[in-house]
């Protein structure tokens, strides 16, 4: 359903005193510019800021009990088939409110502002809306916190509900440590979207996958979590210019640089890396060679230890045998086998 809403504000504010008047339609951007402070209104008055504040507060009280006292009206005149009939004007104002219920009742009581304002109010009436919004008696604007942005409720027990909801779903992806999609984050079935759009402790990825806002999947920050979102994309080591390839703008020896500074990657190749989560050791092929060894506690043939050095390490053969055969780290027994030279 659409409404004039200019037109239903003008007709609200209709008989109110000029004063009140001009502050409300300056405190709520309802000529179409930007809803204004109380320190600028007063200074064009000459009013103190608190001042304004009681004008405003006096508008908004005189138009809900205006309101209020219509609606009681109409339902008083009762047609001869036990109908009630409302003037046009209150009837106005019953259809709006009425439009403004039903989507908080599809939206699960309660909606993210931002979201609420250019759904009701699309691109020209999100200031209308805001402004009829706070006359009606069944929506409630909470502000914005720490955990929370600004929302609008149509009943107390929505925002418990989702607050409750919220606290499981956050408790739930600390656990499993990974973004997950809608229909995993609450036992199979999909919890309501309005209830997570109002955290911000909770947000999507492009992917449509929900997690912390802090993870790197969900909101990478700079050329190191880009990178690691692209390894856990493609699921495989690359060479840092493949990496840079996947990256808008970056160059190649910058992802170079920030990733072989950042513990969650291992080189393991000439310029080829690897998340560490993959198991993926850092060092040298030495150092992987020696680590091998010690597991192994009893020596291990030529090919035992090339065999698991190339799990680790993409490279040569060559190059395993070579750091073998460096007698200062390995000693070679005489039946061939290899193990840790003692100092």
């Amino acid at each position: 359903m659409t409404f004039s809403y200019a037109q239903i504000c003008s007709e609200l504010l209709r008989g109110l005193p000029q004063k009140q008047k001009e502050v409300l339609f300056r405190r709520f951007g309802l000529a179409g510019k930007e809803r204004e402070t109380l320190e600028s209104i007063g200074k064009d008055f000459s009013l103190t800021r608190e001042r304004v504040r009681q004008i405003e507060k006096e508008g908004l009280f005189t138009l809900k009990t205006k309101i209020r006292n219509s609606e009681t009206k109409a339902k008083m005149k009762v047609n001869p088939k036990g109908q009630t009939s409302s003037p046009s004007a209150v009837k106005k104002y019953q259809n709006v409110f009425s439009c403004f219920r039903q989507y908080f009742k599809k939206n699960g009581g309660l909606k993210k502002e931002d979201i609420l304002l250019q759904d009701l109010g699309g691109k020209n009436w999100q200031n209308q809306v805001y402004f009829l919004l706070n006359l009606g008696e069944k929506f409630e604007r909470f502000g914005e916190t720490d955990d929370f942005h600004p929302f609008w409720i149509s009943d107390q027990k929505s925002f418990f509900k989702a607050r409750k909801e919220i606290d499981s779903i956050l408790e739930k992806l600390k656990k499993q440590g990974k973004p997950l999609k809608l229909k995993d984050l609450k036992n199979g079935t999909s919890p309501d979207l309005s209830f997570l759009e109002i955290s911000k402790k909770i947000q999507k990825n492009s992917e449509g996958l929900f997690g912390l806002k802090e993870w790197p999947e969900i909101n990478p920050k700079g050329v190191k979590d880009k990178a690691f979102l692209v390894f856990k994309k493609t699921q495989k080591p690359l060479h840092f210019v493949q990496v840079a390839q996947f990256i808008d703008s970056a160059l190649p020896q910058t992802v170079h640089n920030e990733l072989i500074k950042d513990p969650r990657f291992v080189l393991v190749g000439r310029g080829i890396y690897a998340l560490k989560e993959w198991g993926y050791e850092q060092g040298q092929v030495k150092d992987v060679i020696s680590k091998i060894l010690k597991e192994a506690r009893n020596p291990l043939s030529k090919e035992e230890i090339l065999e698991k050095t190339l799990k680790q390490r993409l490279v040569k053969q060559n190059t395993v045998f070579l750091n073998l055969s460096n007698k200062k780290y390995f000693f070679r027994t005489g039946d061939g086998r290899y193990t840790i030279q003692e100092s």
